[in-house]
């Protein structure tokens, strides 16, 4: 059958024949499935997978940004009264600051509007702008293998200036003041340019510590301090450090989320899109590993565009 229609296709080309409808479809809307559980309430599984970012996903099956993503299944929500409760499963090992921002801001907004419990579950990784994004739930728990942590803020930034002399190349920047230019790639930042970066950074970095405070009651500003220096660390040491609240599987977030609703039985959902499957609380993790999410990252765009980025990230 498959063999038919290619040769169908083929022909219709080749004869010049035309068509207007798409080969390869966009995506289409939310579609509920259901993943686990029985009854009429429901908990919904939000997947936070890959690095974070307002960029579409492009390619053989595009997708909306993950900002527009978990905007439309937090607006699906809203809408169905038996949604009880949400778990975040969160794998990924930040982005841009912006964007990690939004997702927070979003997630904040619908627990003032629905009041329902919020569990992070942080997989393999929830570092930096992953760990920013938990902070906006009720409870966070961490697998005994995850990584997390990285509270901080990175600018990146590249210098081709080096490489464009080598092949004889000279960049002229015509500029309506000295600083118009600031971070170009093709010449070497000043003292001056990089005090001014680092004081965008400081005030990223203390928006940072304010988000983290505000999610742990527990810890002091000075606490918080000592531990946001970038560094990473275990399931395990985060909970030691009051970094997350509890060690735990998927399917105890699941439990702890119906607890916090105060329910016996639900529904465990998902929403996804026509054509994607899924059949357990673990199905469609789209990172094989976080790291791997990386990949989504355009660095090559940075020398193209030469535009310093700001992120909420552990890049190593």
């Amino acid at each position: 059958m498959r063999n038919c229609l290619v040769m169908a296709v083929i022909g219709l080309l080749v004869s010049g024949c035309t068509f207007n409808f798409p080969l390869f479809p966009g995506p289409g809307p939310l579609q509920e499935a259901q993943v686990d559980g029985t009854g009429k309430a429901k908990v919904l599984l939000i997947e936070i997978s890959g690095v974070i970012s307002s960029q579409e996903k492009e390619g053989f099956r595009p997708a909306p940004s993950m900002i527009a993503s978990v905007k439309e299944q937090l607006t699906r929500a809203s809408k169905d009264e038996n949604i009880k409760a949400i778990v975040l499963r969160i794998n990924t090992p930040g982005g841009t600051v912006t964007a990690s921002d939004i997702i927070y801001h979003e997630l904040k907004t619908f627990k003032a509007t629905r009041k329902i419990p919020i569990i992070a579950s942080i997989m393999d990784m929830g570092t930096s702008g992953g760990y920013y994004i938990a902070a906006a739930a009720d409870t966070v728990l961490a697998h005994p293998s995850s990584v997390t942590g990285s509270i901080g803020v990175i600018m990146l930034t590249v210098n081709a200036k080096g490489l464009l002399e080598k092949i004889g190349v000279e960049a002229t920047a015509v500029t309506s003041g000295p600083r118009k230019d600031m971070g170009s790639p093709f010449r070497t930042m000043t003292a001056e340019e990089r005090a001014i970066f680092q004081g965008l950074i400081d005030s990223f970095y203390q928006r940072f510590l304010a988000i983290v405070q505000e999610g742990r009651s527990n810890l002091q500003m000075e606490q918080i301090k000592r531990l946001a220096d970038g560094r990473i660390y275990t399931g395990e040491q985060a909970k030691a450090a009051g970094l997350v609240d509890e060690i735990g599987y998927l399917e105890d977030a699941v439990e702890l989320a119906k607890q916090k609703a105060g329910i016996t039985e639900a529904r465990v959902v998902t929403y996804q899109r026509p054509g994607e499957y899924s059949n357990n609380v673990y199905s469609r993790l789209l990172a094989p590993g976080a790291l791997a999410g990386l990949a989504e990252l355009d660095l090559a765009s940075f020398v193209r565009g030469g535009t310093p980025q700001f992120m909420y990230l552990w890049m190593p």
